[in-house]
Formats: C-alpha cells, sequence, structure tokens
C-alpha cells in the first residue's frame, strides 16, 4: 500500500559565510539544534509516532556518519537511527527524496531529512604519499575518471557562459536582482538561531549592478563569473519532517508529486538541473507553465540563466526571495534549504499551488522535486 509523501516542519540555520560567523561548529552543531527544532514542532502537532530515521546530505563533513550523530546530539533518542548520504550540491534534496520514497512505500511513517555542511571544519585530506613523496593535499575530491572533464566548478561556469552566450552584463542583473530580493525579505519565521546569530551573514542589500560590474572574474583569466555574481563557500543546516498525509493533518504541509535525478556532461555541469526537470515533469504530467515558483541553486548566475534559457521558465518565478549568489551555498544542505523556501513561500496565503526545487551538481548531474500544496 503506497502513501502519499508530505513535507512538514521545515527549519533551517541562518547561512554563513566560511570562516565567520560558525567558524568554530562542526555539522553536529549546526544539525542538531535543526532537528530538534523539527521533531518538535511535529510533537507539538499532536503527531507522536516515533521518527523511523534521520537521513541528511554532506559533501565534507569528518565521517563518522554526521546524521546519527546529529541525531544523538539532537536528543532524538538512542532508538534514532541515521544515515549520511552525498550527491555533492544535490545531497539535501536527494535525502529527502529517498525519505519520501520509503514513505511511500509503506515502510516507513516519519523520517527527518534535510542536509548539513560546515565549510569552516571540514577535515583536511590528503592523498596517501607515493614512495619517496610527501603526502599531497586536496581541496576536493574528483568528479569524475581520467579520461572525462573535471573542471572546477567555477571555470564550468564561464565555459557554459561563453557556450550558450551569456554575457557578463546579463549575469550582474541576475545577481543584482539576487541580491535585492534577499535585502527585501524576512526569513525569520523559517530560521533556527545558531550562536546568537538569526540572520543570513552574506545578504547585502548595496550590490546593484553598477558595483557588481566592478569585479573582476574569479576563475579564468578573460571569465564572467565574479565573487558578485556566484554563491559564497558557507556553513549551514536545514531538514524537514517526511511523512504520511494522515500523519501530518494540523500542520502546514507539501506534498511530494515526484522527483528525478540525470546525468550530463561533465564538462558542463550547470546544465545538469535540465534533463532532471524534463525527467520529473515526465513523471508526474506537471506542466512546466503550471509551476508558479522554482528555487534553484544560484551557484553561479550562468547556470541559473543556462537552466532557465534551455527549459523556457520564466526568469520572475525563479527565486523570487533571492537565492544562493545573495545568501550563500553550504553544499550539503543547499537542496534542502530550497524545500524550506518553497514552504515559506507557498504555504501562506495565495502562495503559489505547485513549486519546484532543483540543483545542479559537480560531475555533470542534476536532481530535481516537485511539490504542492497538501490542504
Amino acid at each position: 500500500m503506497t502513501c502519499s509523501p508530505v513535507l512538514v516542519a521545515p527549519w533551517r540555520t541562518p547561512i554563513g559565510n566560511a570562516g565567520h560567523g560558525f567558524a568554530a561548529l562542526t555539522t553536529t552543531d549546526l544539525a542538531a539544534p535543526v532537528l530538534a527544532a523539527v521533531v518538535n514542532t511535529v510533537r507539538e502537532s499532536g503527531c507522536s509516532d516515533s521518527v523511523d530515521d534521520v537521513v541528511l546530505g554532506n559533501c565534507l563533513g569528518q565521517g563518522g556518519d554526521p546524521a546519527r550523530i546529529a541525531a544523538l546530539a539532537a536528543g532524538l533518542g538512542i532508538e534514532v537511527p541515521g544515515v549520511t548520504l552525498d550527491r555533492q550540491c544535490g545531497s539535501g534534496l536527494d535525502a529527502v527524496m529517498q525519505a519520501a520514497t520509503r514513505i511511500r512505500s509503506g515502510d516507513d511513517q516519519l523520517i527527518i531529512a534535510g542536509g548539513v555542511e560546515s565549510a569552516s571544519t571540514a577535515p583536511w585530506r590528503f592523498w596517501p604519499p607515493q614512495p619517496g613523496s610527501d603526502p599531497v593535499r586536496y581541496t576536493r575530491a574528483p568528479f569524475a575518471p581520467e579520461g572525462f572533464p573535471d573542471p572546477d566548478m567555477g571555470v564550468a561556469a564561464d565555459h557554459l557562459a561563453l557556450k550558450m552566450g551569456i554575457g557578463r552584463d546579463r549575469q550582474d542583473a541576475y545577481a543584482a536582482r539576487s541580491h535585492a530580493l534577499a535585502a527585501a525579505s524576512d526569513f525569520g519565521a523559517e530560521i533556527v538561531p545558531i550562536a546568537g546569530i538569526d540572520t543570513d551573514e552574506r545578504i547585502r542589500p548595496n550590490m546593484t549592478q553598477h558595483r557588481l560590474a566592478r569585479l573582476r572574474p574569479s576563475f579564468t583569466t578573460d571569465g564572467t563569473a565574479t565573487a558578485g555574481n556566484s554563491c559564497g563557500i558557507s556553513d549551514g543546516a536545514a531538514a524537514l519532517a517526511v511523512t504520511t498525509e494522515s500523519r501530518a493533518r494540523g500542520l502546514p504541509a507539501l506534498r511530494v508529486l515526484g522527483s528525478a535525478v540525470a546525468g550530463s556532461d561533465p564538462a558542463l555541469p550547470g546544465l545538469g538541473p535540465v534533463p532532471a526537470i524534463e525527467k520529473v515533469l515526465r513523471r508526474t504530467g506537471v506542466a512546466l507553465g503550471d509551476i508558479g515558483i522554482v528555487e534553484m541553486t544560484e551557484a553561479f548566475a550562468s547556470v541559473v540563466l543556462g537552466v532557465t534559457d534551455s527549459l523556457g521558465i520564466d526568469i520572475g518565478i525563479v527565486c523570487p526571495q533571492g537565492g544562493a549568489i545573495a545568501m550563500g551555498h553550504p553544499w550539503g544542505a543547499s537542496g534542502a534549504i530550497l524545500l524550506v523556501r518553497l514552504a515559506s513561500q507557498m504555504l501562506v496565503d495565495g502562495g503559489p499551488e505547485l513549486g519546484l526545487a532543483a540543483c545542479a551538481i559537480g560531475g555533470g548531474q542534476g536532481i530535481a522535486m516537485i511539490v504542492e500544496r497538501a490542504w
């Protein structure tokens, strides 16, 4: 017997700039208060079901299963297990997708899912030394094996812009929009304060297109991606409760209509959301024109513009309150942050009925999920 999975109790931390407000906080420090807030919200609504599992996405943690460690630190009880997964920038969204699949199957009744990233405290990693040489530190794992392109994400964003004819002016205009929208928005109702911080650290109200145009390319000499039209390296966590419709009564809820992952060209990872979105639209039968809001990880302005150009998405419905360019991109958490952001905007009077969350992923992958207001 299948059950329609719904998302309730969406919470997130503020998004911190790496090395700043959360500089000393680990993945446990960030995730545990969010998990506790989700569980408390669910239990206060009258749902007495025990938590079947905690599923968190994470990219650069210390290992040892951060989801289980955070669940214990949150006081969920020794009987609550946890599992951590890595689909790079899509990890937080994939965690919710996997939880929703388990709820739909009827195997589980209540799972807490989301993601966490602490770039500030991520351990340093080294390749084993070769004979006669010292260990070599690496700053990121390979996204593809030898014989495949494996560009750094900023370099790939420049190549995408060049390939699709997305100029610097257009990228800066989109970035200025993100900064302005985020600066004008109030995110307090979705945030669990951490370490005395209750607002996103990166948001700047004065990042106009004129100011952005002064910034130099960050990744290639003649590139168009800059520190202003790209995301920041960030710390943060987000989580939601994934459960059945019958158990969610009394809580504002988003119904998960469907989700999908897809592979794409590793040379142009920014286009990964395109086949994933196309796949989830086919699976659900939803028409792109019926989607009222899209939350997409703004890793780079060229990525968002490349995806919207490829699919014909109205840019006006994309990240209507700003996105990662303004707020930051805590890699393993960002996919779950998209769902928290959708919930905040959809679960209000007059909010959109249908929403789409999507992420581009290093190595040429994309992930997408379609949700609707449950009642």
